[in-house]
């Protein structure tokens, strides 16, 4: 393979990890405070249908990014009232809402099928992208690659270093024990999962108007699954969470690479290698559980009642 084909291969693996960046590490810090959401595909679904649905309207792909933040916070917001509000399960609630996101997004985008969108521009760095090999590989994208490398830093540093963050973790590990000592447990839980809907509607964007600029039906295939599982996968550490996500990344390329070398084995067998991949990941993380437990906020997924 030479250094140009080294590169298109490099650059599509990051291409494909990105908007499983934004929806894991959003889903990361909603589970930080102790809120399993397992709607990310729905919100992801929305985002891209949101901000395709904008950037054909009004041809700003920025307005179309806001546009899919807001979705997916709104798409959270649902959850968050069901859940943190009225005390509705919160597995049953996200399996929900990934449904209604479902249903959605094919609503809203039946008539964007078939609409063609240029993508997202690039944001070239003047002399460094000139760099050989490591110039295109690392500042030579669009801002949104660019943005879900500085959102993994930016929310490690929030999580270990700042005062919300330690907040945010404590209500994660002990409600009861934040709440005795005057912290609004629902309140931060409510922004958490904002801030998880947020990214990953943002996930969804990236998808519409860069890696598929388009929209077909369930466009996301999946990934908002692989993201919940990359979580784990990462045992609730941000740049972990960015090593699977560029590992889960090279494992979808190679699938469409064998199959453009025509690889003897159905086209199907190599679809469903990210997903077979996933659940391997999964299985082998189940035989060590002590020590990803370990790592597990002790309050994920748990109801909390100040009144109790």
């Amino acid at each position: 393979m030479n250094s140009e084909a080294l590169i298109l291969t490099l650059l599509t693996v990051i291409s494909a990890a990105t908007p499983l960046i934004f929806a894991a590490t959003g889903g990361l810090v909603a589970e930080k405070s102790g809120v399993l959401n397992l709607g990310v595909e729905g919100m992801l679904l929305v985002g891209a249908v949101s901000a395709f649905l904008a950037v054909t309207e009004t041809h700003s792909a920025l307005f179309a990014c806001l546009v899919a933040l807001l979705a997916g916070a709104g798409m959270a917001l649902i959850f968050s009232f069901l859940t943190l509000t009225l005390h509705a399960n919160q597995v049953a609630t996200g399996l929900a809402l990934t449904i209604f996101g479902i249903g959605l997004s094919a609503l809203v985008g039946q008539d964007l099928v078939g609409v063609a969108y240029a993508g997202l521009p690039k944001l070239t760095i003047p002399v460094l992208a000139d760099i050989p090999i490591i110039g295109p590989l690392l500042f030579d994208h669009n801002i949104l690659i660019y943005l879900s490398i500085a959102l993994v830093f930016g929310v490690l540093w929030f999580l270990q270093k700042s005062r919300m963050g330690l907040i945010l973790r404590a209500v994660g590990e002990s409600h009861d024990a934040a709440h005795a000592i005057g912290y609004r447990v629902v309140l931060i839980r409510y922004l958490a999962t904002l801030f998880g809907g947020a990214m990953a509607g943002l996930g969804g964007a990236y998808i519409s108007l860069s890696y598929s600029p388009m929209w077909a039906e369930n466009m996301t295939a999946g990934r908002g699954w692989i993201a919940l599982a990359l979580v784990v996968f990462a045992t609730w550490r941000p740049v972990r969470v960015l090593l699977g996500a560029y590992l889960f990344g090279g494992i979808t390329i190679l699938q469409l690479h064998a199959q453009a070398i025509g690889v003897s084995i159905p086209s199907e067998m190599l679809s469903m290698l990210p997903y077979l991949v996933t659940i391997l990941v999964l299985v082998m993380i189940s035989r060590d559980s002590n020590r990803v437990l370990g790592n597990a906020p002790a309050c994920l997924g748990k109801p909390f009642n100040a009144a109790a």
